[in-house]
């Protein structure tokens, strides 16, 4: 069903099957920790490339979210997984042992978020009965790949968030213990002009507030109707401009706001006070604390909003803007 100019509102249950993911050092030292399936503790797992590492993080929490489903791998239709990495090579070598019919999906940090969308809309329309949705990012290959090289040793600016190491994967099926996704809102390009590739959270913030206002325009419903709204990522920066808009439609979201890039890591921690961005901020969070908090009757409904900023090393150094785009999955209890 349409709803309004860009949400769906699914006629049949959508459920989130399992979940699984894996995170690195610096984000095992944050509050969320305890709930992740595997930490490592060092950045290029043994391997030649920290590429190879991502594509292997991801490999692992796509296998914890199998394994918790009690589904074998030929009991899903197709696979979705993106990264931040170009030609989304981590998620081509992560799964290209499934054997599975695979869809490649670049939404930067909003990937996990188009994921869940897609993959909702596909088990809704009857096109699959069982399918799996991956993302992962990568610290230092996207550092080096977006900014500088690590050796570079640049000093980062107050703004600047930090790209997570992890993964995220997630099971959807028509059947299953839930939660279930019940409405996915698609978000539009929105661009304010922002050229500072440090300055990601200023960037995207303009772009949850335009989809979060038509979901909620689109559904009928208020922020007080879920108990919690989460972008994923603006970090502490974004967040504030966010409520900042809110507040000048005469709107607090209160509370009941908390964005994945803040909850992360540890706030007190300084080289991190920006928070945290990249594919797997939004992942982790969401294949962990999110998904728990709901199975504990904690929360009963939920709005997910995956933030990206859709630029390119390429497009950065050509001195263009930096187009932005939010993509919102409504979850409820059963």
């Amino acid at each position: 069903m349409q709803l309004g100019k860009q949400t769906s509102a699914f006629s049949r249950p959508v459920y989130i099957y399992s979940a699984g993911c894996t995170a690195g050092h610096r984000e095992g030292q944050g509050p969320l920790a305890g709930i992740y399936d595997k930490i490592y503790e060092e950045s290029a797992l043994g391997l030649e490339s920290w590429e190879k590492a991502e594509a292997i993080m991801q490999k692992d929490a796509f296998s914890y979210a199998l394994r918790k489903s009690g589904l074998s791998e030929s009991d899903l239709r197709y696979i979705l997984a993106g990264d931040l990495l170009s030609q989304c090579i981590g998620s081509a070598f992560g799964m290209r042992d499934t054997l599975l019919p695979f869809i490649g999906l670049y939404g930067a940090c909003s990937t996990m978020a188009e994921g869940l969308a897609l993959g909702a809309m596909l088990v809704d329309g009857g096109f699959a009965d069982n399918l799996g949705v991956v993302t992962s990012s990568h610290f230092c290959g996207s550092e080096r790949q977006f900014r500088f090289p690590l050796e570079y040793a640049g000093q980062r600016t107050p703004t600047a968030q930090w790209t997570v190491t992890g993964a995220g994967a997630a099971i959807l099926s028509k059947n299953g213990p839930g939660p279930q996704i019940t409405h996915v809102t698609m978000g539009k390009i929105v661009d304010m002009g922002i050229k500072d590739v440090s300055y990601l959270g200023a960037a995207m913030a303009p772009a949850a507030y335009d989809t979060m206002k038509s979901h909620l325009a689109d559904t009928g419903a208020c922020p007080q109707d879920y108990n919690v709204i989460v972008t994923g990522d603006l970090g502490s920066v974004g967040a504030g401009i966010l409520r900042d808009l809110f507040l000048n439609d005469g709107i607090d979201l209160g509370e009941r706001y908390n964005d994945c890039g803040m909850m992360i890591f540890d706030p007190h921690d300084r080289e991190l006070a920006a928070g945290g961005s990249g594919c797997g901020c939004s992942a982790v969070v969401f294949c962990s604390h999110i998904l728990n908090q709901m199975r504990l009757n904690n929360w009963q409904k939920v709005l997910f909003c995956g933030t990206g900023a859709l630029f390119s090393p390429v497009s950065a150094l050509q001195g263009e803007s930096i187009p932005s785009v939010c993509h919102a999955v409504s979850l409820c209890n059963n």
